[in-house]
């Protein structure tokens, strides 16, 4: 349906070419609006080209967020974040970025439900730990709540694997091991770089919580959480919620990486892909629920 002001548009084009012969009144009554309206709207000409170039020059401030570390996509609410974060800070409402992205066709895609979100298979053994965590992730503060899993990365016909440690806390990824084997010394070594770099921050009641998959049923696994003076926590069998932070953090990574990855032939790409991706997450990928703050 069109606005009043698009039929005054419509009406003052029609009055500007040479073959028109309907008068303002006509036009007016075809159209369903007022002659005083039409008025008012030809008078009020230099406040619309006003408006139009402070949207503009809004939308290149936006542009600007939108463009900032060039392949990751980033809705209203992630503009938002970065304009707060450039310098000069820049504020600027939502609802006025989505009209301005709306209005120059900026769009962000939109992540999709997966209707066959993956469940792993748990190997049947006595080496499961009890549930700790109990989808309380951010109850306890930083350093507190870790969660650990394996995603699977395809790429040139083949597939690599990502080991993550995350904070459900603050969000932060803590350490990461691409791999190309399913081995379960990667997931070890994950471990290991987290406790060699944030080793300090931790405290004797820090759990790490995964799923039931065999890396972290191993006896490998066990003894070497057990080392480091973290608790063992797993969620229950085929449940995916309860580890969510996780398993959205992967489910996000890949929406924004997906296009770059399916262009990668060779493992060196992948690795400079997540590394880039790892690093773009941790420091510059703002999150609204973090005070509108990175994790890092």
């Amino acid at each position: 349906m069109e606005t009043a002001e698009n039929k005054f548009a419509i009406i003052h084009e029609t009055l500007g070419k040479a073959n028109n012969t309907l008068s303002v009144k006509m036009l007016c009554e075809i159209a369903g609006v007022s002659r005083s309206g039409y008025y008012n709207w030809v008078k009020a000409a230099d406040k619309r080209n006003e408006k139009e170039r402070q949207d503009r020059a809004d939308f290149e401030l936006i542009l600007m967020a939108y463009s900032f570390r060039g392949g990751y996509d980033k809705g209203a609410q992630g503009i938002y974040m970065r304009l707060l974060h450039m310098e000069p800070p820049v504020i600027m409402n939502v609802k006025k970025i989505r009209r301005l992205m709306k209005k120059y066709g900026l769009i962000c895609s939109i992540r999709k439900a997966n209707p066959y979100r993956r469940i792993a298979k748990a190997i049947k053994t006595n080496n499961v730990a009890e549930n700790l965590v109990k989808r309380e992730f951010e109850k306890y503060g930083a350093r507190k709540t870790l969660l650990t899993d394996i995603t699977y990365i395809p790429y040139d016909g083949r597939f690599c694997y990502l080991s993550t440690i995350i904070d459900a806390f603050t969000k932060q990824i803590l350490s990461y091991v691409l791999s190309e084997s399913l081995d379960v010394d990667f997931v070890l070594e994950t471990v290991n770089r987290m406790v060699e770099k944030h080793g300090i921050s931790l405290a004797t009641d820090t759990i790490i919580h995964s799923d039931q998959g065999c890396h972290y049923t191993s006896c490998s696994f066990i003894q070497l959480v057990k080392d480091k003076g973290l608790r063992q926590s797993m969620s229950r069998k085929g449940n995916c919620w309860d580890n969510a932070p996780q398993e959205s953090f992967f489910g996000r990574m890949k929406d924004h990486i997906g296009e770059r990855i399916r262009k990668c032939t060779t493992y060196k790409e992948i690795q400079n892909v997540i590394d880039d991706w790892m690093d773009y997450y941790n420091n510059d990928r703002y999150q609204w629920r973090l005070a509108r703050l990175s994790p890092q």
